[in-house]
């Protein structure tokens, strides 16, 4: 029990974390709107690259993005709160039963794995280029993101049976 215990407060946490983060976007737009129109303007970058063409100047494509990346994290939020009901409705249930209740958090754990890697370190922090701004970079943040949200992933996807402490 301890086990199925610990997980679920893993995801719990990872539920707060994500019910926060789409929260915060939503209640405070103009803050992380700011970062991720300037990732897209690629307003500093290293004036030197020969990337620049890359930039995208329309003020109705970073609300789009970011729009995007709001839904994307209120998705993966929705998802672990019903994933989480679900994994505790099924706690003293037998291990085929709480492992099955794992299988929406495992999806929405992934969605936010694909979050962090492909929209901030793939899209933002490669094809943007943020890693080269001193101001606009969220790459240690989402290499964070994604390693909390990876090794919860591992713990929750290791299968539980009827013997587990």
């Amino acid at each position: 029990m301890i086990t199925r215990t610990a997980k679920l407060l893993l995801l719990w946490a990872l539920v707060l974390f994500h019910t926060l983060v789409a929260f915060n976007n939503v209640t405070d737009f103009d803050s992380n709107y700011q970062f991720v129109r300037h990732v897209l303007m690629m307003d500093s970058t290293f004036p030197s690259s020969h990337t620049h063409w890359r930039a995208i100047g329309s003020p109705a494509v970073h609300v789009a993005f970011y729009v995007g990346i709001i839904a994307w994290e209120a998705a993966i939020a929705l998802l672990l709160w019903v994933g989480s009901v679900r994994m505790l409705r099924s706690l003293r249930e037998p291990a085929a039963v709480f492992n099955a209740a794992k299988r929406l958090p495992i999806l929405a754990l992934t969605l936010s794995l694909l979050m962090w890697l492909v929209a901030f370190l793939c899209v933002g922090g490669e094809w943007f280029l943020m890693w080269q701004s001193q101001t606009w970079n969220g790459q240690q943040e989402a290499f964070r993101m994604f390693a909390v949200v990876g090794l919860v992933l591992l713990i929750l996807m290791h299968a539980d049976t009827d013997e587990q402490v």
